[in-house]
């Protein structure tokens, strides 16, 4: 059974994301002074007492708003709502009491998860009398709060654990982390939505809908995957001091943290060098990585010349595979591609198994000779996954030259199927021992 939700919600610029970002200790959930900010649902864990649980933050719900953004949103509030095992409902106690938190609390009086009050922006002990007005939201004694200094929130975390009587709950995550990156515009929530069969993250024509990087769980083939949209990914320089900064760090953040990168390009566009520059981030995030070209349905493109280019510019040489998240073309199939990433980027080669592969080589391509003396390789050893890591002894280090190197990283990834998987090989000297070590990263 997965762990209990806890949705937060409430009217837009009450402090939700800076309130979860102190339950949680990060800074994960995108804060800014304009009302907005948030759109998807985003979950994080947490523990409190010994009992982990997941926070859910939310878009501001406004009735008032009949902006077709502003209505997707209070969507997946609701949506928020219908799985969550307690409800922190947030307002804020310097603006008072407004018809936006009665109205909410008149939807929330009927729903069946327990409701705890949040009357933030108490930044000061003499404050928290203003707490009291909210009472009339006839949801129970208001728990007065400061996300920004911290002030009330252990109590209101006590509140929390305490409602989940009765709610069992597992940890342990063994599930694939799938990250979903690239340009804006190119189609990454769709084809999330497209995986889960369901409108679970917004969607919109306006390039950068999306600023967090939003972790979905899905079950595939019996797997657990666990399937990361992100912010569409610019040039730093672009984005600083705007509001899209830090949904970018989060965004480059996703990629770190996940076994498989899918890297969506745009069709009609081919593939840029900004999708090229977003592949090779995904490779120094030691992250396996597919190219995907989404918008298929809608292109004309010359395959063959696209996976040319990529097998020229990225050394992890990933494959290329078209899609669309509106016919759902090879939908299924991206899913089928990951995991086997993920399980040949998780694998381990055999020391006997890599040692006639070494031999093998060897006959192919005699090793270089440099100032009149030959590269001897000895013994090749796997010591390391996710990437891969490998250990190559040899009579010098000094005499590997770069054009070996890439021979052997990419002779070692068409036999062992490593197409997309970045690969470290260690060379050590042996006449040098530990010391003797020089790292390339593939």
């Amino acid at each position: 059974m997965a762990l209990p939700k806890v949705a937060v919600v409430g009217y837009p610029n009450v402090g939700k994301s800076t309130l979860v970002n102190r339950l949680t200790q990060t800074r994960e959930a995108v804060v800014h002074e304009q009302a907005g900010v948030t759109r998807d649902r985003k979950e994080l864990e947490t523990v409190w007492n010994g009992r982990p649980f997941l926070l859910v933050d939310t878009g501001g719900i406004d009735s008032d708003d009949e902006g077709d953004l502003a209505q997707v949103v209070a969507v997946q509030a609701r949506r928020a709502l219908a799985e969550a095992a307690v409800v922190v409902l947030v307002v804020d106690a310097r603006a008072g009491l407004r018809p936006g938190d009665e109205e909410l609390a008149r939807e929330l009086r009927g729903s069946s998860p327990p409701v705890i009050v949040a009357a933030n922006k108490v930044d000061d002990v003499r404050a928290i009398a203003a707490a009291a007005e909210f009472h009339r939201l006839g949801l129970g004694d208001p728990i007065p709060v400061s996300a920004t200094q911290g002030l009330g929130t252990g109590d209101l975390l006590d509140r929390i654990a305490a409602s989940f009587d009765g709610v069992a709950s597992e940890t342990g995550d063994d599930a694939v982390r799938l990250a979903v990156i690239g340009r804006p515009n190119v189609g990454k929530s769709s084809l999330v939505n497209a995986f889960l069969g369901e409108d679970r993250v917004i969607v919109s024509d306006r390039a950068g809908t999306t600023r967090d990087a939003i972790d979905t769980p899905l079950t595939f083939e019996g797997r657990a995957l666990t399937l990361v949209d992100t912010a569409g990914l610019r040039r730093r320089a672009k984005v600083a001091g705007t509001i899209d900064y830090f949904a970018q760090l989060r965004s480059e953040r996703a990629a770190e943290r996940a076994d498989v990168a899918l890297v969506i390009c745009d069709a009609s566009e081919g593939v840029t060098s900004e999708d090229l520059r977003i592949a090779d981030l995904a490779m120094k995030k030691e992250c396996a990585t597919l190219i995907v070209m989404n918008k298929w349905d809608i292109a004309e493109l010359d395959l063959d010349h696209t996976r040319a280019r990529v097998q020229t510019k990225l050394r992890l040489r990933p494959k290329v595979i078209t899609a669309s998240a509106t016919t759902r073309r090879n939908v299924h199939r991206l899913l089928v591609e990951a995991l086997a990433l993920a399980e040949r980027a998780g694998g381990r080669l055999s020391t006997p198994e890599l040692n006639r592969f070494l031999s093998d080589l060897q006959s192919a391509r005699q090793p270089p000779n440099v100032r009149g003396r030959a590269l001897r390789m000895y013994y090749l050893s796997q010591y390391a996954t996710r990437p891969p890591r490998f250990a190559l002894q040899v009579s010098d280090r000094s005499r590997v030259t770069r054009a070996y190197a890439l021979f052997l990283e990419n002779q070692l990834r068409a036999r062992y199927a490593l197409e997309g998987v970045p690969l470290v090989i260690e060379f050590k000297g042996r006449e040098e021992g530990a010391k003797g070590r020089s790292r390339r990263r593939a």
